[in-house]
């Protein structure tokens, strides 16, 4: 800490608390927090393993293994946009090397030359595992040629050498020459957790660690060179013991939390819709996919802290078009080609996202997330609770999902419902190219990470859009159609499906409401309850996903809740529980259409008044 600068950022592993003291965090709100108290830094809410401040230099801690690294790199890239004289440390262990998320941020700083200091804690053990049994190199810093990258390995027990080292590797990072890696040598003095007895370990390690001991080390360096002396050390030791015993005597008669705060700051509140008249102003017909590109050429033109990138998002303009000829307009600082490295592409959006940037992103398809859900789930998500509502990380995550044509079983999944599970996160499906614009603008402004998950099945349909209507939160369904007689309801990629359906009725002279969710977390319970009582309690759920753990069935259970005893009937129609063939032709005879919906609408109408409730597949 005393080779890096006054604004320099700091992200540590989850052993890292000695970083966050040396970077400003106070004491006694630090131990607080250690010790499960109300008034530690992130109220009870981190304890020992991921105490998160970024209020200060210190970004955090992180338990999830490599996981600081893709953080890391949107830290540094924002430094770097904005010409600002700082750099990221982030520091992991020696195990950490083999995670494949450390070695994408690796490829990503290399990319762009990122003025990012990645530091080895190196004690040689992978948990309970030695370390150069796994990997058989003498220098875990020898990675870095594989990237391009500067290294070094010294003796981590040395602190001169350390400062010196740092220094140098700050220099150089921000003279535009790219991150560096520095592996430090260092004892383990205990074992990897409070009850590891280290029954693993031989004895001669343990010794030859306390031999090494930095602080043991550096008193005797400080005897010989006559700076100081064994008497004059004791008496600062014993005044220090008595200082961190009164901090933690302070700390141990702290309150506990209050219970009734446990479920605060998930999410920001939905802020009310307005109450003025929603002015549509002109209309366009255009297609959905242009609908995209259209809402982020005016996010792009209105916002500087908006940016986009993504794989080959940037001087292609995306696989399906998207973000065609953005970069063109905007330049490559803010519309820019990626490594294809999805954990890199998310948890640097993190990064730029703690620095007030406004990250989009584009994952290119659904199941290319499943390679990277970390960033999502374990990093951007946590953020806002952890803070107590101080920070949050909107980052934007665009993916399209489900089956068309030629899509195989890695191409077609539909995972919305994992996504809707996870707390702290918004997601939304639009179905339409007037949804698609203004769903993916009330991303942007959102408070929160939000995962829109568009369709591509509908890239190409031509819908009408009021590009000037009011900007809209994130939250809300829509009623298409009102009617009497039971509700069909969906989202994302069926409704057309369902519209379909909802004609076919019609003509049966059957009246149905047709009611768009768009938004599964949050999930708009009033509009839903609403509508499907004005059916009398009849619902059919439609969704492409298979219907075992599918988003249907929390729908069914919360209107079920809602309600009350009796009050629903209702049938589900989805995928059923297999995976996704290429054919067309085996296609359709899985996925929802208008005839099954329509079939599972007559069948709940004719059934009695308390039916046996059934899936149609």
């Amino acid at each position: 800490m005393a080779a890096l600068g006054p604004c320099d950022r700091v992200i540590a592993t989850y052993r890292g608390h000695g970083w966050a003291l040396e970077t400003g965090v106070p004491a006694q709100e630090f131990f607080a927090e250690l010790c499960h108290r109300k008034a530690g830094v992130n109220g009870g809410r981190s304890g020992s393993a991921l105490v998160t401040a970024p209020n200060q230099r210190f970004i955090g801690e992180n338990s999830i293994v490599g996981a600081g690294g893709p953080i890391a790199c949107g830290i540094a890239l924002a430094a770097k946009m904005e010409g600002a004289d700082r750099v990221c440390l982030v520091t992991f262990g020696d195990g950490a090397t083999s995670q494949g998320a450390l070695h994408e941020a690796f490829v990503f700083a290399a990319a762009y030359k990122l003025p990012v200091i990645f530091v080895c804690e190196n004690n040689g053990w992978s948990e309970m595992t030695p370390t150069l049994s796994i990997t058989g190199l003498d220098r875990l810093a020898r990675r870095a040629n594989g990237y391009g990258m500067a290294s070094a390995t010294i003796d981590g027990t040395d602190p001169m050498a350390v400062k010196d080292s740092i220094a140098l590797a700050r220099a150089a990072v921000l003279g535009g020459k790219g991150p560096a890696l520095i592996e430090c040598r260092v004892p383990r003095l205990w074992g990897h957790y409070n009850r590891d007895i280290e029954h693993y370990r031989p004895k001669s390690d343990r010794e030859d660690s306390r031999a090494r001991d930095p602080l043991a080390l550096l008193e005797a360096r400080l005897c010989a060179l006559g700076a100081s002396s064994a008497e004059e050390l004791a008496i600062l030791r014993g005044r220090l013991d008595r200082d961190w015993s009164a901090v933690l005597d302070t700390v141990k008669a702290m309150p506990l939390p209050d219970a009734a705060s446990a479920a605060d700051h998930v999410v920001a509140p939905i802020p009310a819709a307005p109450s003025a008249p929603d002015q549509q102003g002109e209309s366009r017909e255009i297609t959905y996919i242009q609908a995209v590109n259209e809402a982020l050429k005016r996010e792009l033109t209105e916002h500087s802290e908006v940016m986009v990138f993504g794989e080959d998002v940037g001087h292609a303009g995306g696989i399906f078009g998207a973000t065609r000829y953005l970069q063109r307009d905007f330049g490559a600082e803010r519309v820019f080609d990626t490594p294809i490295a999805e954990a890199a592409i998310l948890g640097s959006a993190v990064g730029l996202a703690l620095e007030g940037k406004r990250p989009v992103v584009e994952i290119m398809w659904a199941d290319f997330l499943l390679v990277a859900l970390d960033q999502i789930i374990n990093q951007a998500a946590n953020i806002r609770y952890l803070t107590r509502g101080t920070r949050t990380a909107p980052i934007v995550v665009r993916v399209q999902q489900g089956a068309t044509p030629g899509s195989t079983a890695q191409h077609s999944q539909s995972l919305e419902a994992m996504l809707a599970h996870v707390p702290g996160l918004r997601v939304g499906l639009p179905s339409t190219a007037d949804d698609a614009y203004h769903m993916l603008r009330a991303a942007i402004h959102g408070a929160d990470p939000t995962v829109i998950i568009e369709s591509r099945a509908l890239y190409q349909r031509t819908g009408t859009v009021w590009p000037d209507a009011a900007r809209q939160a994130t939250a809300g369904a829509t009623l298409r159609r009102a009617g009497t007689s039971v509700t069909l309801l969906g989202w994302g990629a069926v409704m057309p499906a369902v519209e379909a359906a909802a004609d076919a009725l019609a003509e049966n002279c059957i009246d149905v409401s047709v009611l768009d969710l768009r938004w599964l977390s949050p999930v708009d319970w009033g509009q839903l309850c609403a509508t499907v009582s004005a059916t009398g309690g009849r619902v059919v759920v439609v969704h492409e996903a298979n219907l075992t753990g599918g988003f249907g069935a929390e729908i069914v259970a919360g209107l079920a809740e809602r309600l009350g005893p009796g009050a629903l009937s209702f049938r589900r129609v989805a995928t059923p529980d297999v995976r996704m063939p290429a054919s067309p032709v085996l296609q359709a005879a899985l996925l929802p259409d208008a005839a099954k919906i329509m079939a599972a609408a007559k069948d709940l109408l004719q059934s009695n008044l308390l039916p046996q409730n059934e899936e149609y597949v």
